[in-house]
């Protein structure tokens, strides 16, 4: 007698149905349920994924009989772990998605062939190289085919599949816990995993049998001017190579290096320029070395005072756009370095080019003046007077008054 009938019911048939039966229940309200014919539909993707893991379990005799005689409660002890999702089993059971990704929109996963890992790669450039552009030869190890046996491990016709694991690499065991029957997988010991069985005296005298061998490989990387930091570069097919999967890739990504004048942002450039007071008030010249050994001399115009701190523009003279054919801009932020006290001269003079004095607030005729003169702060004065603020506030705070508060003494009566 079955225990438990919800799988059934899910997919609509009896308890007594058939292989074929529970095939065309399935088959039937998969078409119906699928997500991709009922996009925008939780309940139904959760209706789909509910059918296909009932088939899943009854199709398989030996879960079925786990569930006929214990019920979820027998396969949640092990008896279904390890099964597949709803989509690669609605893929396995109608032959992949191409026919019906077609009638409902190609929602289907891709369940093309194995591929290879990617290798990856982070190229350091100069922010000179990316201005420029550059070829650079880079040099890497990736695993290729065998050549000696191209790819079997051993002799031609010394190599068979595993007999343990039937070539799969993997051996499903079951154990008996109680009432309950735990299914699990493990590696075949037989083969190591590795789904074929190879003689020692048969292996390939220059892989040792393991059908790959390393070999180092140099790649030409364009580095096209402009590229921003994190692009990438894509080899398609020079990764690693394994037998019976599609070749890797290699990717290299680009990183740029801290420049020492200049920084980036985009297709843009800022450059720091310190000058002296007097190119500041009455014009003159700097010079830039840009990132091409160009010099570009940049005229500070008379009677056009450079304010410290303000931020000027060369328009076209920032990092080319990637593949295309503008430039950004040059942005120059200026400090100006006024002079120290030994080197100013003749300071009266200064009366008669720079605009007067501001005019300043002055004290009422009855006020009290006195008289100062400023000097330079002492860094570790100013560190020794926090200090000692720090130390009278916990003084007051081990006293019971806080910092600040105004003490007071009580008189007795």
């Amino acid at each position: 007698m079955v225990r438990d009938t919800k799988y059934y019911d899910i997919l609509g048939v009896p308890p007594t149905a058939t292989e074929a039966q529970l095939k065309t229940a399935y088959k039937k309200g998969a078409l119906k349920y699928h997500p991709d014919k009922n996009a925008g539909n939780p309940e139904i993707a959760e209706k789909f994924k509910e059918l296909s893991h009932a088939y899943e379990i009854l199709s398989d005799p030996q879960k079925r009989q786990i569930y006929d005689q214990y019920g979820e409660e027998g396969l949640e002890g092990g008896g279904a772990a390890g099964g597949m999702n709803a989509e690669d089993l609605f893929a396995q059971f109608f032959g992949g998605g191409g026919a019906f990704g077609g009638m409902f929109g190609g929602g289907m996963r891709d369940q093309g062939p194995k591929k290879a890992r990617t290798i990856h790669h982070v190229h350091k450039v100069s922010l000179e190289d990316i201005y420029r552009g550059k070829v650079s030869k880079l040099a890497l190890q990736k695993s290729v085919i065998c050549p000696g046996c191209d790819g079997r491990g051993g002799k031609e016709g010394a190599v068979r599949p595993c007999s343990g694991c039937n070539g799969t690499g993997m051996k499903t065991m079951m154990r008996q816990m109680g009432p309950m029957i735990q299914r699990f997988q493990t590696v075949c010991p037989d083969c190591n995993g590795e789904g074929e069985i190879i003689r020692e005296r048969d292996r390939c005298k220059r892989c040792q049998g393991k059908k790959t061998v390393v070999e180092r490989k140099v790649l030409h990387v364009h580095v096209d001017r402009g590229v921003k930091n994190g692009h990438k570069i894509e080899f398609r097919g020079e990764g690693d190579q394994l037998p019976g999967v599609l070749p890797g890739d290699v990717v290299f990504e680009i990183e740029q290096k801290p420049h020492e004048r200049f920084q980036r942002k985009d297709d843009d450039l800022f450059y720091h320029a310190e000058i002296d007071l007097l190119t500041a008030l009455a014009g003159g010249t700097i010079n830039i070395e840009h990132l091409d050994e160009r010099w570009l001399t940049v005229t500070i115009a008379p009677g056009e005072p450079i304010t410290p701190g303000v931020i000027k523009v060369i328009k076209g003279q920032g990092m080319p756009s990637y593949r295309h054919h503008d430039f950004g801009n040059l942005y120059i932020q200026f400090d100006v370095k006024f002079p120290q006290a030994h080197e100013l001269k003749n300071i009266q003079l200064l009366e008669q080019v720079l605009p007067p004095r501001m005019p300043q607030h002055q004290p009422p005729p009855d006020s009290m003046v006195e008289d100062f003169e400023l000097e330079d702060v002492d860094p570790s004065a100013g560190s020794q007077a926090r200090a000692h603020g720090a130390a009278t506030a916990d003084e007051d705070e081990e006293d019971g008054v806080p910092p600040g508060a105004e003490r007071m003494q009580c008189a007795s009566q």
